[in-house]
């Protein structure tokens, strides 16, 4: 290969490098404070309801229980990708409580108080189909023969899933920001914006499980990167405190999950075949600002799954602001208020 060739590869690429790791923002000196703050702080309970473990197998899966009241049924929330049931903000799940429905939610295997498959391997790995059982197990744990699925991310999946192979306990479906092929090679999926600023922030904060800190400052600049356009502001204190409650008051964070939950999604493929199967109520719901997985994808669950509602909220990203969540309760209850008969 001539010299010349060579060079003109090295200087490309070095330019290349320099434009990934210089164009998109690190986190503002605010944040960075808050950070700093948080850590000298005590870190305030993120678990408040009645706890318990289901048993899927001999898969361990720990659960919550909000709200005391079931009068009008029972809703159940599945966690997206590397993210533990505290994921769920409280302006999210506590209208759903206010309004008589009894809330659970649950840990995904690989993440906070479940099983965390240690012994993992890329062939013994799990799919999407062995992640909705651990949720069914969570029911028939307390007893609910069916319930409301509420999925986002990776958990509109795994709530798809349910639907498709185990409709006799799911009264209703919203499935949020997720996708029915996340490769499928006809729709856009992650952004290039997104995993630009995804591996600059990897080598700006080189993540440590053994440095609070830096592990804390990945995960916030990782979620700033999926906040929409939106005339919303990122609520940063938030996720620095749950990722301080992970770390010092659950098992920490699994460094393997992303691996797992990625292999898990790439292993169960396409349901977009078998969308139309699914008989109960479904409500598809993505930001049109969605980086991480772009609103083509919810269009095509909606397009796939017979009489489904679609909401298509303006400014959102791949996230839930509390600017939005009028018109997305207003939306989930709709749907859920369609079953009939059960």
């Amino acid at each position: 290969m001539p010299i010349l060739y060579i060079l003109a590869i090295l200087i490309f690429g070095s330019i290349a490098l320099f434009f990934l790791f210089t164009q998109s923002d690190l986190l503002p000196k605010s944040t960075i404070e808050r950070i700093k703050q948080t850590k000298e702080s005590s870190i305030p309970e993120r678990i408040t309801g009645q706890t318990g473990i289901a048993q899927n197998g001999k898969i361990k899966i720990f659960y919550e229980v909000l709200g005391s009241s079931s009068s009008k049924g029972d809703i159940l929330l599945v966690n997206g990708h590397t993210h533990s049931l505290i994921a769920w903000p409280k302006h999210f799940y506590q209208p759903l409580i206010d309004a008589g429905y009894r809330v659970i939610r649950y840990d995904n295997r690989g993440m906070g108080n479940s099983d965390w498959m240690k012994n993992w391997t890329k062939q013994n790995a799990y799919k999407l189909e062995d992640m909705a059982t651990d949720g069914i197990a969570v029911l028939k744990a307390l007893d609910i023969e069916k319930a409301h699925i509420i999925g986002m991310s990776m958990g509109g999946m795994i709530g798809q899933r349910m639907a498709i192979s185990h409709s006799e306990h799911v009264h209703s479906l919203t499935s949020i920001m997720s996708t029915g092929h996340y490769f499928d090679k006809k729709e856009k999926n992650t952004s290039f914006k997104f995993y630009k600023g995804f591996v600059r922030n990897v080598v700006a904060y080189k993540p440590n499980p053994k440095i609070e800190e830096s592990t804390v400052k990945l995960y916030v600049a990782v979620q700033r990167l999926l906040v929409g356009k939106g005339n919303y502001d990122f609520d940063d204190q938030k996720y620095i405190t749950d990722t301080f409650y992970e770390i010092r008051h659950r098992n920490g964070l699994n460094p393997k999950a992303g691996l797992q939950h990625s292999k898990a999604i790439k292993l169960s493929g396409s349901r977009l075949e078998e969308l139309d199967n699914i008989k109960a109520p479904t409500l598809i719901i993505h930001g049109t600002d969605d980086t991480l997985i772009l609103i083509g994808q919810g269009k095509k669950c909606a397009s796939k799954i017979p009489d489904a509602e679609a909401l298509y909220v303006e400014g959102m990203g791949h996230d839930l602001p509390d600017i939005y969540m009028d018109k997305i309760h207003s939306a989930i209850f709709k749907n859920i208020n369609l079953v009939i008969g059960d």
